[in-house]
């Protein structure tokens, strides 16, 4: 069982027992938790730490765990209503509504239900995260000299040469001065749209696209432009007539192992978008999320945009996150020109600057033996999960279209039977244990038909994955219009 999952059912097994005990009655000591629920020491010194939390019980150091003492009154509710006007009363003045809806990027954050396997997942299981490798090297960042001081505004100068190094290669063609060190993708590509585009402004997009990116946009007040993606990445033509007919000066794109489709932008396509951007007088975010995830069975990759961009169109994204753990938060802004110095303001002015234990860190984890080999070990497990769910999915739901396998990346896109409803499907799903992404948040404007993107990275291994699609053949039986017909090999 996962560890979270052992916390929660630990957790609340101890909350429904609380009644047993007086208010300042002593628990059992851990070492009896332990051996009655056979769980770790470590699954109990979190589940108390949540109850001590909700303010159940109180923990003394050498003493024990108590009950917590009953409070006379709980507060009385307030009424909140008036933020209703409050958050609305300057809506009608804005040219994009700008409330904030972040129900796509939940459907990858949000934990499933213990039992519930996560086919909805946006990063590595813990089994496959470098624990160790980042343990030790957070050990040693802690020891360096200085590592709690304040960093420079831009990064630590070592850190943004690797950077500088893994984006524009051996050549040299991104320079340490060109990078800036920021909390995270997330955070990069917002810093990124706000420096790019004023309130109201039109931005462009891949269609589909990464629901997070939406969200940003939206909230930023911009208006994200769909431009469709086929096999090969953005379509030219149709990027041309977009920014033609929008007047955008931003197009945001992940032009390797795209996201959700998995599609790579094509050699003769790369050069065509660059021009066409440079002829419109616009900059491209190249969001390069997933360079370090990728199959085993890969061919070389492509280099990132911004390494052939001698005249600052591309602003890049990069980060460590996906590569290493969610709470990794250390990743790159890369820009040549005046738009660097807006973007550092924009990141000072919102964040200050990346903590410096943490880039210590990054420097400590991408300079040992430890980082290569456990590049090298996801890759294989990519590939392997990668074809287990092909094989898996091909056997039991073939009227599920996979249009595109990629050879980077931790999703797999399908599209649906048509008429089978996406909402009814990931609700069916749920229901059979298995938590999915519908393919709706991933478009600007309305989809061409349902979709779903399914993640085989955030699962414990090859038996979870073939037990997924098994529990998502029985939900597909049971929506209608999904599946009129037996399907042999179930």
């Amino acid at each position: 069982m996962q560890e979270r999952s052992s916390v929660d059912e630990l957790a609340n097994l101890l909350r429904q027992e609380l009644n047993r005990y007086s208010p300042g009655g002593k628990l059992p000591s851990s070492r009896a938790l332990v051996e009655r629920f056979r769980v770790s020491p470590v699954t109990v010194s979190r589940a108390l730490a949540r109850l001590a939390a909700e303010g159940l019980v109180v923990t003394r150091p050498g003493a024990g765990a108590f009950r917590a003492e009953r409070h006379a009154s709980a507060p009385s509710a307030g009424d909140t209503s008036w933020q209703e006007v409050a958050l609305s009363a300057d809506g009608a003045t804005d040219l994009v509504p700008r409330s904030v809806d972040a129900s796509g990027v939940l459907a990858s954050l949000a934990a499933p239900p213990p039992g519930v396997i996560e086919f909805n997942g946006g990063y590595l299981h813990p089994s496959l995260q470098p624990e160790r490798a980042l343990a030790a090297a957070l050990s040693r960042a802690g020891r360096r000299p200085g590592a709690w001081g304040r960093p420079p505004m831009e990064g630590l100068w070592e850190l943004r040469e690797w950077f500088a190094r893994a984006i524009g290669g051996p050549g040299g063609t991104v320079t340490a001065a060109e990078v800036l060190v920021t909390a995270g993708g997330q955070s990069g590509l917002t810093t990124a749209l706000r420096a790019l585009a004023p309130p109201g402004a039109p931005v462009l997009v891949e269609s589909p696209t990464y629901p997070g990116m939406l969200a940003i946009a939206r909230s930023s007040g911009l208006r994200p432009v769909p431009v469709p993606v086929d096999a090969d990445g953005v379509r030219p033509a149709l990027l041309a007539d977009a920014f033609r007919a929008s007047g955008a000066r931003v197009f945001v794109c992940q032009p390797l192992f795209q996201n959700p489709t998995g599609a790579v932008l094509s050699a003769d396509r790369r050069g065509e978008v660059l021009r066409i951007a440079r002829e419109a007088g616009a900059f491209v975010i190249e969001d390069d999320f997933v360079r370090r995830l990728v199959h085993e069975d890969a061919g070389p990759l492509p280099p990132p945009l911004a390494a052939d961009d001698p005249d600052g169109v591309v602003v890049h994204v990069c980060s460590l996150t996906k590569a290493a753990s969610p709470s990794f938060r250390v990743s790159a802004l890369a820009a040549r020109g005046p738009v660097l110095q807006r973007l550092l303001a924009i990141q000072v002015v919102d964040a200050f600057f990346v903590p410096r234990p943490l880039q210590e860190a990054a420097l400590e984890l991408v300079g040992s033996p430890a980082w290569p080999r456990h590049l090298r070990a996801v890759s294989a497990q990519l590939r392997t999960r990668r074809d287990t769910m092909t094989s898996a999915l091909r056997l039991r739901l073939p009227e599920l279209a996979l249009p595109h396998v990629p050879s980077g990346g931790y999703h797999l896109w399908l599209r649906l039977p048509d008429g089978t409803s996406e909402a009814a499907l990931t609700a069916a799903a749920l229901r059979a244990g298995v938590a999915l992404t519908p393919g709706r948040p991933y478009f600007s404007a309305e989809p061409p038909a349902g979709h779903l993107r399914l993640s085989f990275a955030a699962v414990a291994g090859a038996g979870e994955i073939t037990e997924g699609v098994r529990r998502l053949r029985a939900a597909l039986d049971e929506v209608p219009g999904g599946s009129p017909d037996a399907v042999p090999g179930r």
